[in-house]
C-alpha cells in the first residue's frame, strides 16, 4: 500500500509540475502587446508633434511682424512696441500676397492716409566699390574710343584691343611701329602713339608697355645682342614717345623686356612669329571685383 500511494503521490506531483509550463509560457505575448502599443502611441505623438497650423504660424507672424515695425521706440520716450497705435486684427489678417505686391495697407498712399512705402534695404556702396565701378566705366570707354578709331583708320591688321583681367590690352603689331632688326618708331606711327596718349591723360591708373620678340636669332647688322635687348629697347621707344613728346606723367608708366618668352602664338610658322614680334600696351585694373 505505501508503494502504491507513493507512485500516486510521484505521479501527482508530476502533474503539477508539468502544469507549471502550460500557464507561462504565453506570457511574452503580454510584453509584446505592451511593446506595440507604445510604439503606436510614440509615433501618433510624434505625428502629431510634427504637424503645424500653416494658417496659425502666418498670423503670428504677421503679428509679429506688424508689431515691431509700428511701435515707437521706448528710447526715444514712447510707448515701445506694447503701445503702437495700430492694432492688429487677428480676425481679418493681411493678405500676404497683396502685401509682397505692394497693395497690403503698409503700401497704400490715398490722401490723408499718412502711410508710405517702407524704405530700400539695399546697403550703400562702399568707397571701394564706388571706386571700382568708376575704374570699369573708365576702362569700358577708353576701349570703346580705341576700337572706333582702329575702324575708322582701318588698322585692324595692325592693332588689337582686348579686356583681359589685368586691364584693356592694346596690341600693336612691329611692322606697325619698327623696321626689321630697329628700335627706332616709324614716323607713320607716331600719329596713333598720340591718339592713345590723349586718351591716357584721361586716365588714374599705371599702364604697362611690354616689348614681345619672336624665337629668331638677332641678325648681324642689327644693333642689339640679342632679343631680350630688342625687346626691352622697343618698349623703351614707345614708352619716351609718351613722356618725352606727349608729356604724359612717368609716375603712371611701367616697361619690360620679355624677347621671346611670352609668344602669343607658335613660332614654328611665319605667321605665327609675325604675331610674336609686338609691342602691348595695358590700362590695369588697379582695383578687382
Amino acid at each position: 500500500m505505501m508503494r502504491g500511494r507513493d507512485r500516486d503521490i510521484r505521479s501527482g506531483t508530476g502533474r503539477r509540475r508539468s502544469a507549471g509550463p502550460k500557464d507561462t509560457k504565453d506570457r511574452w505575448m503580454i510584453t509584446y502587446a505592451d511593446l506595440i502599443t507604445l510604439l503606436l502611441i510614440f509615433f501618433v505623438v510624434m505625428y502629431a508633434m510634427s504637424r503645424i497650423d500653416v494658417e496659425k504660424y502666418e498670423v503670428v507672424t504677421q503679428s509679429l511682424q506688424h508689431t515691431f515695425k509700428n511701435g515707437n521706440s521706448l528710447l526715444d520716450k514712447g510707448t515701445g512696441v506694447l503701445g503702437s497705435e495700430d492694432q492688429y486684427d487677428y480676425n481679418h489678417p493681411p493678405d500676404r500676397q497683396g502685401a509682397e505686391n505692394g497693395q497690403g495697407p503698409e503700401s497704400t498712399g490715398g490722401e490723408g492716409s499718412g502711410n508710405t512705402s517702407p524704405p530700400s534695404t539695399q546697403q550703400p556702396l562702399t568707397e571701394r566699390e564706388l571706386a571700382f565701378r568708376e575704374q570699369e566705366q573708365e576702362l569700358a570707354t577708353l576701349m570703346g574710343r580705341i576700337e572706333s578709331y582702329i575702324k575708322d583708320n582701318q588698322l585692324d591688321d595692325q592693332i588689337k584691343v582686348t579686356d583681359l583681367p589685368k586691364g584693356i590690352s592694346i596690341t600693336l603689331s612691329d611692322r606697325f611701329l619698327f623696321d626689321t632688326g630697329r628700335a627706332d618708331l616709324k614716323s607713320g606711327s607716331e600719329v596713333t602713339l598720340a591718339q592713345l596718349a590723349s586718351l591716357f591723360k584721361e586716365l588714374d591708373t599705371v599702364i604697362s608697355i611690354e616689348g614681345h620678340t619672336d624665337n629668331q636669332p638677332i641678325g648681324r647688322a642689327s644693333s642689339f645682342e640679342d632679343n631680350w635687348e630688342l625687346s626691352g629697347a622697343r618698349a623703351l621707344s614707345v614708352l619716351r614717345f609718351f613722356l618725352e613728346k606727349e608729356q604724359l606723367d612717368p609716375e603712371v608708366f611701367q616697361y619690360a623686356g620679355y624677347a621671346d618668352t611670352r609668344p602669343a602664338a607658335d613660332n614654328a610658322t611665319s605667321v605665327g612669329r609675325q604675331k610674336n614680334r609686338r609691342v602691348e600696351i595695358t590700362v590695369l585694373r588697379q582695383l578687382q571685383q
